[in-house]
């Protein structure tokens, strides 16, 4: 009998040691949590006080138990209030998940989508630290009644051997977006092939970080889509940032691009405002006898990287200013047809304090594969007529030719900032004004009226285009897309 009882407490010894072991919680080592979710989206649109609850599912999928921190960070966290295992608190540590096992966290937000101050995106995280491994789930949030775009849909790509999903906003076919309320984009949305977007005038467009818009399918075999942004003089379509806060004015690079597709044609922008993105308008097209884009009466400024890029497009801009840009106001790029009318291109963004190195107008007429292979593609033709190229470096041109393809282009009664070494004494230069001062009224704030002594007054040819970008007549045109008003 001893030395069964011997035995018998060795062995409730023994049980008790690896129940123990099994129920270890490891304080100190960096553990993986999974997700239900990577993003939390709230996506209901109030029109009352917001609040409204979704839940998080957290696993932890390892064979020990772990503590792990939770708490709400972002510059948003306010409208955000948390509940974990019936803790209310926006900061609750030593959060215990068994091993194999899972909680829920009860997420709320407290938004008041009527208030104007409010912004129109909320975001704020989720952050879980355990055992020094941070992890994060984004929290995202209307903060006024507008209408959201956001994923709806996904494309596949390859990446390797990985397949990757794209996900974006399909939009209906031939969508009307109207001004009776904002428009808001989280991500990207995608005109399809044989659709069009139409924007009316006084349309507010406010797009988020890495947003953008796709003219064009890029996951669909068929090419096409086209955009037509109808404002009006003093009525504008405005694309910006949705970041409304006097931190983020002028602030560029908030947003992506308006991504004219290959095969996108028959496009027009219309008094529209294009303002803090990476680039304004991208026309990545092939060469064909209908237009790519016709951009009328347009500002594209505050854009990070370029403000119109065309890539073997067929542009038509008229009356149109395009200032500030982090690397160029315009480049056209691999080959094209491009007509630049009573335009003013202005890149003095250096009296921001940013550092720019390349001229505000680059012309191309090839490119390199990966391979290192020279493809030519034909500069058709470039035309600059009645236009001021200015800018705070020596040259704002830059010309980039192979000799084996074509690279035709003119600058017809123009104001000019280019190299003085180049050779302005031939035929792609005709009454130009070559590196006087264009007498901007206040370049600093971005105002490029021409002021009395401005050697653009009357100094324009004859062109179909009748008023500037105001409205005011050009009897006796001037150069940019301003007329000077005494």
């Amino acid at each position: 009998m001893k030395r069964t009882h011997i035995f018998s407490i060795a062995f409730l010894l023994l049980i008790c040691l690896f129940s123990c072991k099994k129920d270890t919680i490891l304080l100190d080592k960096k553990a993986t949590l999974h997700f239900s979710n990577d993003t939390i989206l709230f996506d209901t649109v109030f029109t009352t006080i917001g609040s409204i609850t979704h839940h998080l599912k957290v696993y932890n999928n390892n064979d020990f138990h772990v503590k792990t921190n939770i708490k709400i960070t972002g510059e948003d966290m306010q409208f955000y209030a948390m509940n974990v295992d019936g803790i209310s608190s926006n900061d609750v540590k030593n959060v215990e998940i068994p091993g194999n096992d899972s909680i829920f966290i009860f997420v709320e937000v407290r938004i008041n989508p009527n208030e104007q101050n409010s912004p129109l995106i909320t975001n704020a995280n989720l952050e879980f630290n355990t055992g020094g491994k941070v992890q994060k789930v984004d929290l995202v949030a209307y903060g006024q009644d507008a209408y959201f775009h956001t994923a709806n849909a996904f494309g596949e790509f390859y990446d390797g051997e990985d397949t990757m999903r794209f996900w974006y906003h399909e939009l209906d076919c031939n969508e009307v977006w109207n001004n009776d309320k904002p428009h808001v984009i989280y991500g990207y949305v995608i005109v399809d092939a044989g659709c069009q977007l139409l924007i009316n005038e006084g349309t507010k467009v406010y797009l988020h970080k890495n947003s953008g818009i796709l003219v064009g399918n890029p996951f669909s075999v068929l090419a096409g889509g086209t955009i037509k942004v109808n404002g009006q003089l003093g009525n504008e379509v405005v694309f910006q940032g949705d970041r409304l806060d006097s931190w983020y004015e002028d602030s560029p690079g908030q947003w992506d691009r308006i991504w004219l597709m290959p095969g996108s044609i028959n496009n027009e922008f219309n008094y529209v405002k294009i303002m803090e993105g990476t680039i304004g308008i991208h026309a990545d097209t092939v060469v064909n006898n209908s237009p790519t884009a016709v951009i009328n009466n347009c500002i594209i400024e505050n854009m990070s990287a370029i403000g119109i890029l065309g890539q073997g497009a067929n542009l038509e801009v008229n009356n149109s200013v395009v200032s500030n840009c982090g690397q160029y106001t315009v480049v056209c790029n691999i080959g094209g047809n491009y007509n630049f009318t009573h335009c003013t291109f202005a890149n003095f963004l250096d009296l921001l304090n940013t550092n720019r190195n390349t001229p505000s107008i680059l012309l191309n007429n090839y490119y390199e594969d990966i391979n290192g292979v020279l493809h030519i593609r034909d500069l058709n033709s470039v035309n600059f007529t009645n236009c001021i190229i200015d800018g705070n470096l020596t040259t704002e041109i830059e010309f980039q030719e192979n000799n084996s393809g074509s690279f035709n282009y003119t600058f017809v009664n123009c104001l000019i900032r280019i190299d003085p070494n180049i050779n302005t004494n031939t035929t792609n230069y005709i009454n130009i004004i070559k590196n006087e001062n264009s007498d901007f009224e206040d370049k600093s704030k971005r105002d490029f009226h021409l002021t009395k002594d401005s050697p653009c007054i009357d100094a324009g040819t004859s062109t179909s285009i009748s008023t500037d970008i105001e409205g005011n007549s050009r009897n006796n045109p001037d150069i940019g897309a301003y007329e000077f008003i005494d």
